[in-house]
């Protein structure tokens, strides 16, 4: 597995092909939502949480939906997908599931953005879990530095493409210039979404089941080390500039 591989798996052709095939469904879970928050109109108090729940669904859905409600919010584009089977399987311990609540309810809800540029950003943190690797297996080790870079990779090409709320997206363009980085201004938030996504865009490259095997174990490896110091890499509250309004609260996918 070479620099050379991830770069092509992240092509931004498939990116965008993702993106398509991903319409539908969002449409339709748009629509669940809907009637959803129709049933429960008469409980105000509840409605927070409800719409929460809906939100870790709609994120869950998009790495662990069974396969006949797949081929339900797909139609019509079912030929471009990749079967529930055969789905990278990453476990989120969770803390961070609780967190990507969070960061759906800042965004939507409070109309709050993240302050830009994050300390640490994904650079940062890729780095630090390099160096705690390093320490712990008491050496260098070539196959974890390449998943982290590959990481870094699909972080960079998908962010403008499927990790951006609408109402993110202004900000995005004020931050992130043509010979910058996302990973250098955009933090451990946003880093999160890329792992709910991971498993479907990882559908689409031609890698080896054993390689994918490796992969998923190194993929839960980081991710225990986030929820290790999920306080100093998160945010406990947004305090950035307020999103705009009226401008969507829906990932553009």
């Amino acid at each position: 597995m070479s620099c050379n591989s991830w770069d092509e798996w992240v092509g931004a052709d498939r990116l965008m092909k993702h993106t398509e095939d991903n319409v539908l469904k969002q449409q339709a879970l748009d629509k669940k939502q809907g009637m959803e928050k129709s049933t429960r109109s008469g409980r105000s108090q509840a409605k927070p949480k409800s719409s929460a729940d809906v939100k870790l669904d709609k994120e869950e859905t998009k790495s662990n939906v069974p396969k006949g409600k797949k081929r339900k919010a797909d139609s019509g584009t079912e030929k471009g997908n990749v079967s529930a089977e055969k789905l990278v399987k990453i476990q989120i311990p969770s803390t961070l599931k609780k967190q990507l609540v969070d960061d759906w309810e800042f965004i939507t809800q409070q109309n709050k953005l993240v302050k830009l540029p994050r300390s640490p950003t994904v650079d940062d943190i890729l780095s630090k879990y390099l160096e705690y690797r390093s320490k712990k297996d008491g050496m260098m080790t070539d196959p974890v530095a390449e998943i982290l870079n590959g990481i870094r990779l699909y972080f960079d090409k998908a962010l403008p493409v499927i990790l951006l709320y609408k109402k993110e997206r202004q900000q995005y363009h004020e931050a992130v210039s043509a010979n910058v980085s996302p990973s250098s201004v955009y933090g451990a938030e946003h880093l999160m979404r890329l792992f709910v996504k991971l498993p479907e865009l990882l559908a689409y490259a031609k890698i080896e089941e054993e390689t994918l095997n490796r992969m998923q174990q190194k993929f839960l490896d980081f991710l225990k080390f986030l929820q290790k110091n999920q306080g100093t890499f998160f945010l406990s509250a947004y305090d950035g500039p307020k999103a705009s309004e009226g401008s969507g609260t829906d990932k553009d996918s």
